[in-house]
């Protein structure tokens, strides 16, 4: 792989399921439009993966999320906007979280990167959503099944 960076970034998501809708960051400003994503993002050095949810969570969504269990751990590459471009390898993992029954969607005081919302996406249109990475649509639609893995390997 080419231009790989050599650090493996660790990163943690909340899924947070309410009603038959997830919790997504709504994001703008890349050349085919907009992004959701999960709550979450990358640990720094010295902070467990529970650390990282929550502060994450607080920067992002403003609220602070009950950590519950993890539910899904995979590894993908992610190409990055550098000169000349780059790869990052990234492992992700993925808790289920809830956040207080009065949570209204916001952002938080440190919004992720081309962050503009924070939005309730019913369950049922996550197929026609532009999800990152794209295999979230698949295992979230998927998730209920008995018997998933929780380590899912490589995924787009």
């Amino acid at each position: 792989m080419e231009n790989l960076d050599p650090v493996i970034r660790n990163a943690a998501r909340a899924l947070v399921v309410r009603d038959n809708s997830i919790l997504l960051l709504r994001k703008a400003g890349y050349e085919d439009g907009e992004r959701f994503a999960l709550p979450g993002g990358g640990q720094d050095s010295g902070e467990t993966l529970m650390q990282t949810l929550l502060r994450e969570c607080q920067e992002e969504i403003g609220t602070q999320v009950q950590v519950r269990d993890l539910v899904h751990v995979a590894d993908y590459f992610k190409q990055r906007d550098t000169d000349p471009p780059s790869t990052r390898h990234l492992v992700e993992f993925l808790f289920r979280c809830d956040v207080p029954e009065t949570y209204m969607p916001a952002n938080g005081h440190r919004p992720d990167k081309h962050q503009v919302d924070v939005v309730w996406a019913g369950l049922e249109r996550l197929g026609d959503m532009p999800l990152y990475p794209r295999s979230l649509a698949a295992f979230l639609t998927d998730m209920q099944g008995a018997g998933r893995l929780v380590y899912l390997g490589l995924i787009d």
